[in-house]
């Protein structure tokens, strides 16, 4: 009789304590975020994603009805920024903002992280670039077909200029890989910036060049672009797809997103804090709907589409595994 008693009093006590733990939670939920939340650009002040960082920042602020401060932590390939994240606190106060493609990639792959894609969730990523294959237009290569024949035929006459750990340096080695190219046979120059590789090619220093799309307008007269790295054509090159540009030769290469920039989280802070994360997410995509904002974004020819947590995350590994099935033809 004296189990029965306890046992009931036990269930009394958990019927009362469960309407204020849901109380808590909810009130949780409704109160976050209640303090400034730091941006963290995984690079130097100017550049495309601390611009992006801090325009989203002003938007965010007024939606969020809290400060949102951009501080910079650039160093290691983003790898400090990121650990960085990794180390804070996970209850929502700490945002990560990067060129995750490639970056978050080679840094994993090739920069010895310590954490995984898996490690973080991604909100969403607002900013995409398409790579440009392209040649000196005093090169004379018309075609990308052409160039590969060259290649592949003339070992080492072909220059070529490409970010180094970059989409456009992963796309050449695919190429050669596909067409059964000796590496080697391709005189490949890295850079440590787009404009260093650009340069190269509008001075004639390399023949051939691959890089993002957006920011090669300025050496636009200086080349005869060949291709662009996506599954359709763009309005502002009016070239072939890359596999349209391959069909001469019988081959296809996987195409990869040149650049994917845009905010993330801890994993761990989804997990503990799904209310909160959706909460951040529904902030963003609030933002991104503003015509104010847009504009804004416009003006400094900086993306900002919504492709929501799902897609951002399925983006994310689907990159990252073309990356790591390439990986040793990076090295």
């Amino acid at each position: 009789m004296a189990m029965s008693f306890r046992k009931t009093l036990k269930l009394a006590v958990c019927a009362l304590t469960l309407p204020l733990l849901v109380t808590a939670t909810s009130a949780t939920a409704s109160n976050y975020p209640n303090r400034p939340i730091e941006a963290v650009v995984g690079f130097g002040t100017g550049g495309s994603a601390d611009r992006m960082t801090r325009i989203m920042s002003n938007h965010l602020s007024q939606e969020l009805g809290v400060p949102v401060r951009v501080t910079n932590r650039p160093g290691a390939g983003t790898q400090i920024a990121a650990n960085y994240i990794l180390n804070a606190p996970d209850e929502g106060y700490h945002l990560f903002s990067s060129t995750f493609a490639p970056y978050l990639n080679n840094t994993i792959l090739a920069g010895n992280a310590t954490y995984s894609v898996e490690d973080f969730s991604y909100i969403n990523f607002q900013w995409f670039d398409q790579d440009l294959i392209a040649v000196n237009k005093d090169s004379g290569y018309t075609s990308l077909s052409e160039v590969l024949d060259a290649i592949k035929n003339e070992p080492g006459t072909v220059r070529a200029s490409v970010v180094q750990g970059s989409a456009g340096h992963l796309m050449a080695r695919i190429l050669l890989e596909a067409y059964d190219i000796p590496q080697d046979n391709l005189n490949l120059v890295t850079y440590n910036s787009g404009g260093e590789a650009r340069t190269a090619v509008a001075g004639g220093q390399v023949d051939l060049v691959l890089i993002s799309a957006q920011g090669s307008e300025s050496i636009r007269e200086f080349l005869i672009p060949l291709a662009i790295v996506s599954e359709e054509r763009i309005e502002q090159w009016d070239v072939p797809t890359v596999n349209e540009a391959l069909e001469p030769l019988n081959i296809e290469v996987p195409v990869l997103q040149g650049s994917m920039r845009g905010f993330a989280v801890s994993a761990e802070f989804e997990r503990r804090h799904p209310e909160r994360f959706n909460k951040l997410a529904q902030a963003m995509q609030n933002v991104l709907a503003k015509k104010e904002l847009q504009d804004e974004l416009r003006s400094h020819e900086i993306g900002g589409v919504w492709v929501g947590p799902e897609k951002s995350n399925q983006l994310m590994r689907e990159n990252f595994e073309t990356f790591r099935r390439y990986a040793h033809i990076l090295n």
